[in-house]
């Protein structure tokens, strides 16, 4: 029986090779690369006649030999929390950013047993010319030195001293935007399932708090304990629910939160938006759901994907040497889960 070498072997040898295109058309290796690389110099004859022989063999060029031969990957690599729903919406976005500028994306995850750090020595190990790591939650110091190992681009988290490129969106201005539009409808006994530790879990409450300070509503701060996930919402709600009364409207740190909420009390009886209204944070996929109709904030994932992406390459193609900061402005997205207070 034949091994899987030889197979590969005669399958390698019937590939069309660049030497055969070159024998087809009469010309020399070199023109024939110039041609399929778009390189000026052959004549506009010599590069018609090259690209229809290359059609007709069926000759593909090898992506990664080009690559490997000018020492650049054209890789940009991506650190993402594979439990993150609006992780997934911005890798979407920056695929097709990276491909409008003649780049690729290699991903590697976060898991539960997969740490942050793990995460990146796999991008460095895959070549990635720049890294674009989404909510990364390592010290400073440590995301300023990794930049000396490539260029980094720090997406969704404020970094409030050292040199790094940002791309972020003003978080506690997007929950100031939720509690102002409850404030209107009415309400007054607001409670926050907090995100837990980190940057943007500070910032989004801060946020809470300035805001219901803003409009006379200290004595209603309320902050229950949380992190990122629907089980954090789902133990928040339940904690509501065994107090006498129940808060008019629950704001979680972000959508997987917010609908935690809404099961736990979907399966108490309670009404939303009629008892108590409900809004995330985020803005991702799940949000969308007409089962969840979940009214949030955006983000703005393709604007925030487009922006990272010119950061690294206005690094690795420009020469751009000093650390630049983009704010996005977010905006409320009102959807069926709030309503005026009972």
């Amino acid at each position: 029986m034949e091994d899987a070498g030889a197979e590969r072997r005669r399958a390698e040898k019937k590939r069309p090779r660049l030497e055969d295109v070159a024998a087809r058309v009469g010309v020399s290796t070199a023109s024939v690369s110039l041609v399929l690389r778009g390189v000026a110099g052959p004549s506009e004859r010599t590069r018609q006649r090259v690209l229809k022989a290359a059609a007709d063999l069926g000759y593909q060029v090898d992506r990664t030999a080009s690559l490997l031969a000018s020492r650049r990957t054209r890789m940009l690599g991506v650190m993402v929390d594979v439990h993150s729903p609006f992780h997934a919406d911005l890798v979407e976005h920056l695929h097709s950013a990276a491909e409008e500028v003649g780049y690729d994306l290699v991903l590697s995850t976060q898991t539960r047993t997969r740490d942050e750090r793990t995460a990146i020595e796999t991008l460095l190990a895959f070549r990635s010319e720049a890294l674009i790591l989404l909510g990364p939650t390592a010290p400073v110091d440590t995301l300023a030195a990794l930049d000396g190992k490539a260029p980094v681009i720090v997406v969704g988290r404020r970094i409030e001293e050292g040199e790094l490129d940002v791309v972020r969106t003003a978080d506690d201005d997007g929950v100031g935007q939720i509690i102002d539009r409850l404030v209107a409808l009415g309400h007054r006994e607001i409670t926050y399932v907090d995100g837990g530790k980190g940057v943007i879990a500070t910032d989004r409450r801060r946020g809470y708090r300035t805001a219901m300070r803003r409009h006379g509503l200290d004595a209603h701060i309320k902050v229950l304990r949380g992190d990122n996930t629907e089980a954090a919402g789902e133990r928040a709600a339940r904690h509501l629910l065994e107090a006498d009364q129940l808060p008019t409207a629950v704001v979680a740190f972000n959508d997987q939160s917010a609908i935690g909420v809404l099961a736990a009390l979907a399966r108490a009886g309670v009404s939303v938006p009629g008892e108590v209204s409900v809004a995330g944070y985020d803005d991702d996929r799940l949000s969308r759901l007409s089962c969840f109709d979940l009214t949030t904030v955006s983000q703005g994932a393709e604007e925030q994907a487009r922006y990272a992406v010119a950061a690294a390459v206005e690094r690795l193609d420009q020469g751009r040497t000093e650390s630049r900061e983009v704010v996005l402005a977010p905006h409320l997205v009102e959807r069926r889960t709030i309503a005026g207070p009972r």
